[in-house]
């Protein structure tokens, strides 16, 4: 069964056109998986009991020579925060236990529409506003490198599915991480597209009924376990939107195709103010080592104007301003928040609390203020000028995800060790993925090796804003000198 299970689904659909394997058969071996293993991950939180008939319609479609599509029969999953017709879509949030929307979101009905069959739907953090994968109504994602690290957030249940063969292809979703840092823990790619790219129409939050507040920096994404399978992707999900008038009506991008030894790489394997744990760093120089080895012309670099600091108070602050009226708030909203705050401005090193400095959102939370948002939209702009015109002379610039790899499960704002050193929590995973969500930049996430305790080492890829398959094509590349994706051991 490993041999169908694992297949990329690019692979997958193409067996089933060409009758190697029928789509019936695809289903049960993921159901099968997804029985096996998903008590101790809990990556799936709601099974679609449709799939297997939709599975024989489409079985019985290509009898009669008909396609449905580039992934006609092909079972994928779907982050439980994107509205599906016919089947709960809860955000991990208790006033959505049994929600149930008319129609898809505009991601899933595209992938529909290329003849995918939903399997179900995949856990995550409540309302994906954290970095680990836990809500109010399923047990946490584990990781399936290790059960007592987590699985990231808040696409934790995304990623561990995608990683342990119960689904090839997922819908996540990226506003500060919540695709990249999953991807980088659980050994799987991932892709950011530029924002206001994709549709985020029937995306949770905001709850249905509150009004469209968050309009910046978050971006529907994919896991996959294979670069060509993101590419297939994002070209099936790109279009306008009726739904949502502000996505941009930017064609599809023709790759330059240029070969590796043509391209101008940058990298780093760390900011001057958080440094990454060791092993990251070697193998994020093992990596770049190796791209120097087949040509590549590649240098360390950063920008001059790149101010940490900056940036992250304003992605904080837009967050909050952006949160404010996405959901109602209620005792338990305060209940849980304010201990989170309290850890986040308590816990590890004193000079990176300060660059991070949480305590001045409250007065946001609690009040929002339009002046002041409309002050960081302004600053936005000034930044993502800047990030343009440094990443000009680059074709990619290569980042770390995070300043760890996959961290034990921990009360939400409870420090991490790296190295010896107390990071704060969401500076832990926030603070390589957060720029390039305020900015906007695509990012493709690669594995590129594990640390000695096993755990995935993954590399973000980012590029130039539009040119979402420039960057996919030079991904594609630089992902064939590594040993591309690796099954978790007992899967």
């Amino acid at each position: 069964m490993n041999n169908l299970i694992f297949q990329p689904a690019h692979k997958i659909a193409e067996m089933i056109r060409t009758h190697e394997v029928s789509a019936v058969e695809v289903l049960d071996a993921h159901l099968a998986q997804i029985s096996k293993h998903n008590s101790k991950l809990n990556a799936i939180c709601t099974l679609d009991e449709r799939a297997r008939t939709i599975a024989k319609q489409a079985d019985e479609a290509l009898t009669k020579g008909e396609s449905w599509g580039k992934l006609h029969g092909v079972p994928i999953t779907i982050k439980d925060l994107y509205e599906t017709a016919g089947l709960r879509t809860t955000a991990g949030y208790k006033r959505l236990k049994d929600y149930v929307s008319t129609q898809d979101a505009t991601v899933v009905q595209r992938l529909r529409a290329a003849g995918a069959i939903i399997i179900g739907k995949s856990n995550l953090a409540k309302l994906a506003s954290d970095f680990q994968s836990t809500n109010d109504l399923f047990e946490r994602v584990n990781n399936p490198w290790n059960l007592n690290c987590t699985a990231g957030g808040s696409s934790g249940g995304s990623a561990a599915a995608v990683a342990t063969g119960m689904s090839p292809l997922e819908i996540g979703d990226d506003i500060g991480g919540s695709m990249r840092q999953p991807a980088h823990f659980c050994g799987v790619y991932s892709l950011k597209p530029t924002d206001r790219r994709i549709s985020t129409a029937g995306h949770i939050p905001e709850v249905p009924g509150q009004p469209k507040c968050i309009r910046h920096m978050l971006t529907p994404g994919c896991f996959a376990r294979s670069v060509e399978d993101l590419q297939l992707w994002f070209s099936l999900s790109l279009s306008v939107d009726l739904r949502q008038p502000d996505v941009a009506p930017v064609p599809l991008d023709t790759p330059s195709n240029k070969s590796l030894q043509n391209l101008k790489i940058a990298w780093i394997d760390g900011w001057k103010e958080i440094p990454v744990a060791l092993s990251i760093q070697v193998a994020i120089k093992s990596f770049v080592n190796n791209l120097a080895t087949a040509g590549a012309p590649i240098e360390n670099w950063s920008p001059e104007k790149f101010d940490l600091g900056e940036i992250l108070q304003f992605y904080n602050l837009l967050v909050a301003l952006s949160m404010g009226h996405a959901k109602p708030w209620d005792f338990d909203d305060f209940r849980q928040v304010l201990p989170f705050m309290f850890r986040e401005a308590t816990q590890g090193d004193k000079t990176l609390r300060n660059l991070s400095n949480l305590s001045q959102l409250l007065p946001s939370l609690l009040n929002p203020n339009p002046k002041k948002y409309f002050e960081v939209l302004t600053e936005r702009d000034r930044i993502i000028a800047q990030m343009d015109e440094a990443l000009e002379n680059w074709d990619v610039w290569l980042c770390p995800v995070a300043t760890t790899t996959a961290f034990t499960h921990r009360a939400k704002g409870a420090a991490i060790d790296v190295d010896g050193r107390k990071i704060p929590y969401l500076l832990a995973s926030g603070a390589y993925t957060v720029p390039f969500a305020f900015t906007g930049h695509p990012v493709v996430v690669i594995p590129i090796g594990q640390d000695e305790n096993g755990l995935p080492i993954g590399i973000q890829v980012v590029g130039k804003r539009w040119k979402e398959m420039e960057l996919l094509n030079i991904a594609r590349q630089l992902a064939a000198l590594t040993k591309g994706f690796q099954i978790p051991p007992g899967y």
